[in-house]
């Protein structure tokens, strides 16, 4: 049962955190001073809301209930690692839930610029999910 929570849990952050990268870009590119939007962006935008909403949130929804269940099955609660990959794992929860709220105000307000934060959260992912990698992978304390 331990190997198949975690073969749900490994897909499941794949679609997060794609999910996440993928808001990363469309922010990036559509983020402009014009208060005008052309219909192609608009749509683009909405299609990346409604994946937000039906793919990207629910998978990092399961991603937490199954990472849990497997700190649990595997007995790692005490495990140093898990420490460090839990703070990246809410920053990056953190990230996702800037993101959508970016996305959702840019629709309505196209002229809004975004945070440094916003600019950079691609390259913050891929480094997060590289470190939490590492700490699953190597276990090193």
């Amino acid at each position: 049962m331990y190997l198949w929570i975690k073969a749900f849990h490994v897909a499941s952050i794949v679609i997060w955190i794609g999910g996440m990268l993928i808001m990363a870009l469309v922010l990036q590119t559509l983020q402009k001073t014009s208060p005008e939007r052309s219909a192609a962006e608009f749509r683009l935008l909405q299609a990346v809301r409604r994946w937000d909403q039906r793919v990207t949130s629910p998978a990092m929804g399961l991603a937490w209930g199954l990472g849990v269940a497997l700190v649990y099955f595997g007995g790692w609660h005490t495990a140093g690692w898990l420490v460090v990959k839990l703070v990246l794992v809410l920053l990056l929860s953190a990230l996702h839930g800037i993101q959508s709220g970016y996305l959702r105000r840019l629709v309505d307000a196209p002229e809004q610029e975004a945070s440094g934060l916003l600019k950079n959260s691609g390259a913050l992912t891929i480094a997060s999910v590289a470190i939490i990698a590492a700490m699953v992978v190597v276990k090193p304390f």
